[in-house]
């Protein structure tokens, strides 16, 4: 199966949910099995693909403010 195939597959699995089932699929998947990853990667590329430039800048600025809070949080290691 190429990325191609994997893309139209994920697309087809979720056309035709409503909102709330969209965001029980984004919900049910963030932090599970990585299988999951795939498809909320083609989710995200949606999204982004949709995304006025204000609008990708948020997502970036959210992303990287994730990150670095994250590090900041992160135990030193001993």
């Amino acid at each position: 199966m190429n990325n191609l195939d994997l893309r139209q597959a994920i697309v087809r699995r979720v056309q035709d949910k409503s909102g709330a089932e969209l965001t029980d699929v984004i919900e049910s998947s963030i932090g599970s099995d990585e299988m999951a990853l795939p498809g909320l990667g083609v989710l995200f590329e949606m999204i982004w693909q949709d995304s006025p430039g204000p609008e990708r800048n948020r997502m970036v600025e959210l992303l990287y403010n994730h990150l670095h809070h994250a590090e900041q949080t992160a135990p030193s290691p001993s």
